[in-house]
């Protein structure tokens, strides 16, 4: 049974709930404006599919938590990290193509692009930054100076671990929304410093209670898988394992399912159970 009186944003379900749905979307893009730069800030979004096949049927499928385009043009993937996966960067570097390949056009083309957000919110932290502590990282292509040499490719991760902050610290509006992603579903009530018009929306919606009973079974099957994914995780690092060891596995399982491979040779190559393989052909670890 659920007792919280607010969902939490790192399920699957509670996520898009809270930012992938045309009501809320006033929500995501008070959000992205946080860390976009003034010339890319959004004033209104259109949801794309978040699915892209690719240009033949023997490409790779991507498959975006969130993707929308802007009034402007730009392009944004907006995703939530629950477990760290071998390769996760690699990841988010493929999912970025697919946006800059859809702007091709047949015919002459002077090859002018859009730019591409992928924004990652991680429930984790890199294990390469682990002594940094640092909650936003903005990368671009850049040269040897560190000049950017190409600004509109950039890939924005927020390790939500490093966020320490309590109400009482709360300066800036990034700050308070970086407060609501990570405590959300520990609030009793909407805090004083949180008292804003948007932050009064994100509440409300985010309240379980005015959930329809489809809308409870979706988040009550989001939440089990999701407290499942951190149990297994967790479990993995304190007794000791090869770190990564099943997140590769998890990987491998997920490259499997896009081919179509059987459940059964899934569970011999990996070494996973039926259970937590067909978790995986509905949530994206």
């Amino acid at each position: 049974m659920i007792t919280d009186r607010y969902i939490n944003p790192f399920t699957d379900f509670g996520f898009k709930k809270l930012f992938g749905t045309e009501p809320n979307k006033d929500l995501l893009i008070d959000f992205l404006n946080q860390i976009l730069p003034e010339k890319h800030q959004i004033t209104d979004l259109i949801y794309t599919s978040n699915e892209y096949q690719g240009r033949s049927e023997n490409d790779r499928k991507a498959i975006f938590d969130l993707y929308c385009t802007s009034q402007q043009g730009d392009r944004f993937i907006v995703e939530i990290q629950k477990a760290k996966q071998n390769y996760f960067k690699d990841r988010s570097v493929y999912y970025s193509t697919f946006p800059i390949q859809e702007q091709a056009i047949r015919g002459d083309w002077n090859f002018k692009l859009s730019a591409v957000y992928t924004v990652g919110i991680l429930d984790f932290v890199f294990a390469e930054d682990s002594q940094e502590n640092k909650v936003l990282h903005v990368v671009q292509l850049k040269d040897q100076q560190g000049q950017v040499f190409y600004d509109k490719l950039t890939y924005v991760y927020l390790e939500m671990p490093n966020f320490k902050k309590q109400e009482s610290q709360l300066e800036t509006h990034f700050d308070k929304w970086l407060y609501c992603i990570k405590y959300l579903q520990n609030l009793d009530d909407i805090p004083m410093k949180l008292q804003e018009k948007i932050f009064r929306k994100l509440f409300k919606s985010a309240e379980i209670a005015n959930f329809s009973k489809v809308e409870m079974q979706e988040y009550e099957n989001s939440l089990k898988y999701y407290r499942d994914m951190k149990n297994v995780t967790d479990t993995a690092h304190e007794e000791g394992k090869i770190e990564g060891k099943y997140e590769s596995k998890i990987s491998i399982a997920s490259v499997m399912l896009e081919d179509n491979e059987p459940i059964e040779r899934i569970m011999r190559f990996t070494g996973l159970s039926r259970e937590e393989i067909e978790a995986l052909k509905t949530h994206k670890p």
